[in-house]
Formats: structure tokens, sequence, C-alpha cells
């Protein structure tokens, strides 16, 4: 009986070898590579979770829709260059010489800003991409798209945003450099747990990085579970980077200079309220350019850092410098009461280093905002005096 339970084994021990009772190997994720003319939208499509699109140097007329998630785009540097294609088009991801996609392509999620509800396929007028923007990560309300990564490419010249998303999770945008885009350059809504780094954003209409809860409904700050801010350029643009109505997010070591305004943190009268921001090590010099009045903001000029109705939040260690102008918004660093009347509390300005801004270094016109404090901060003149 010993002899046979041995033989038993080692014949079991056989099989095992030779793979007749092994489990199957883990597929391994693929790289589609994607050249000048041929379908971006296609190679997104073909693609699954854990798979890398790498489009090669060179300049694509094209727009594209992600809903994968955990997909990478990535171009191979500043090179690799998405515009918008050359003749009036309704196909997203397809341009001048480029491959069509599959004719029943059906993305995963088409709400975006300019979405139009139930609509199907990346070819579809209302998808986010075909709207306008240049690269769109779009999930749906409940069922965010996770982990995607956008790398390594240049968007431009797209008549709305760069880059946008909504309702993603853990989005990572980083080395990507979004020029002269109509409205965004790098813009996210209903996104959470996101990094953007390493990231230059110059000459665009709005802001160079917009982060917000929703622009068209009316609700509470959301908290963004730690979404980092960090290492990126931004110039020329009329803002460089806003938090509008989130909550639990940190803006650090960006440098930021020829804007109208550098850094504004946004809020108003809905529950929760924005704040819990952190902004930090940041170099904001020279944001001097001037913007005219628009139907929600005023004039802008040479505001480095703003509150308008936020709370609760650290603005420490920057640099701000030689921001001038004649705004209700301008100087280094500036309490604003926000539009509808809501107050700034128990924000703390600590540590800062303000040289050369105009009307004053640090400047509050919120007389409303309680517990707001003014700790160790190297600066010359304030509004009114006795902040420094």
């Amino acid at each position: 009986m010993k002899k046979c339970h041995i033989a038993y084994l080692a014949c079991t021990a056989a099989l095992l070898g030779t793979g007749l009772g092994a489990a199957p190997s883990a597929a391994h994720p693929t790289v589609h590579v994607v050249h000048p003319g041929e379908s971006i939208q296609k190679a997104v499509d073909a693609a699954v979770p854990g798979d890398t699109v790498l489009l090669t140097r060179g300049t694509f007329r094209q727009s594209v829709d992600v809903s994968t998630p955990r997909l990478t785009l990535r171009g191979m540097g500043r090179h690799t260059v998405l515009q918008p294609a050359a003749a009036p088009s309704t196909t997203a991801g397809t341009g001048s010489g480029a491959a069509k996609g599959p004719k029943d392509s059906t993305p995963k999620g088409t709400k975006g800003p300019e979405a139009t509800k139930g609509s199907t396929g990346a070819k579809a007028a209302g998808s986010c991409a075909a709207s306008g923007n240049g690269i769109c990560v779009v999930g749906t309300k409940g069922n965010n798209v996770g982990d995607v990564t956008i790398a390594s490419l240049t968007v431009t010249g797209f008549t709305k945003n760069g880059v946008y998303a909504t309702d993603a999770d853990g989005l990572t945008v980083r080395k990507v450099t979004a020029v002269k885009n109509g409205v965004w350059g790098i813009a996210t809504e209903r996104s959470v747990h996101g990094v953007y780094r390493d990231n230059t954003a110059r000459d665009n209409g709005d802001a160079g990085l917009f982060l917000a809860n929703s622009v068209k409904e009316e609700l509470g700050a959301t908290d963004t579970g730690g979404t980092v801010v960090e290492h990126n350029r931004l110039e020329g643009n009329r803002i460089g980077v806003t938090v509008r109505r989130l909550r639990n997010l940190t803006v650090a070591d960006n440098h930021l200079t020829g804007n109208c305004a550098a850094v504004f943190v946004v809020g108003d009268e809905n529950k929760p309220k924005a704040g819990f921001v952190t902004v930090r090590e940041n170099l904001i010099e020279r944001n001097n350019k001037s913007c005219p009045k628009t139907a929600r903001l005023d004039a802008l000029q040479g505001s480095g850092i703003v509150l308008t109705g936020a709370e609760d939040s650290l603005v420490t260690q920057n640099v701000i410098k030689d921001n001038v102008g004649k705004s209700p918004l301008s100087g280094g660093i500036v309490l604003f009461k926000s539009f509808v009347g809501t107050t700034s509390d128990r924000n703390r300005i600590s540590g800062n280093l303000l040289r050369g801004n105009s009307p004053a270094d640090l400047v509050v016109t919120d007389t409303g905002g309680k517990g707001n404090s003014f700790t160790g901060n190297s600066c010359r003149s304030s509004k009114p005096a006795g902040l420094c």
C-alpha cells in the first residue's frame, strides 16, 4: 500500500510538472504603439486594464476618450503632440490621415462638461473629446474610472481643455505640457485621490490647472482624499491654479509666474464649506498679466494667493514677490469675502516670505472672517496695517 501511495504522488508531481494541473499564468500587460496618422482612440478601445497606449514622437491631430481603468496613455516627451483635427469633424479619435476606429466602438462613460446624455461611441457629437477637448478621462457618477495615467506629451490648441477628467479616482497626470487651450490646460471635476506632478500649463484661456467638485451643480465641497498638485510650472494663464469647492488637497512646490493670478482657493455658501487646503513652498512671482472682468469674477492682475469663502486652510513657507495690480483681488496673500458673501474663517497664514507686492504683501478685505491668523511671515506691508 505504501509503494502504491508513493507511486501516485510521483505520478501527480509529473503531471503538475508538465503544466497539465497548473493554474494559468496571469496575462501580461500589452503596450499598444500608435504612430502619427493612426487612431489613438482605436488603440484605447482595444486596451484592457493594465495596458499602455504609447504614442510615438510626432503630431497627432485628434482627440481621445479614456474610460478603461488602470490604463496608461503616454507619449515620448513634449515632442509627442496632440492638436485638434485639421478639418472640422465629429469623430473623436480620428484626424487627418488617421485610421478610423471600429464602427461599434462604445466608450464605458461619456459624461463630460459638454456630454449629451445617452451618447454612444467615441464618435458621438456630444462626447467629451468631440466637444473641443484633447484628452478626456471619463467615469460616471457612482462608478469612477480608477488609476488612469496620462504622461509625457503635449496637448495644445483645443477650444475647450487640454486634459479633462470627470469622476476619476487615482488619476495621475505628469510631465504633460498643456499650452494655448481655450479654457483650462488640465482640469478635473468630481475626482478624488489625484496626482498632478511635473506638468507645464502655459497661456491657457482660464486656469492652467483647474480642480473642482462640479461647475454645473450647486454642491457642497468634495473631499478629494488627499489630492496633490506639486512641481508644476504655471505661466501666462488667467489663473495658475484654481481649487474650487474642494477639501483636503495640497498645492506644493509649484512655480507660478506671468499669470493674472497665481492661486485661487474658492468656496461659496454651500455645505460642507471649501477648506482644509494646504498651499506651501510655492514660488509665486510677477503674476502681473492683466485680465478683464468676467460675469463671475472681477478684473485680475497682481494676485498671489487668494482665499475666498474658504476655511481651516494653511498657507505656509511660500515665496511671494513682485505681484502688482489694482484689482480688488491684488496683493501677495489676499483674504477676500466670496462674491456670494461667504467669509473665510480660521485660516492660518504663517512663515511666508513676501516682498514687493502691491497694494500690500498681506491684504484682508474680508472683515467678517473669524479666527484667521497671521504669524511668522516676513513682509513689509499689509492692509489693514499690523499684520506683518
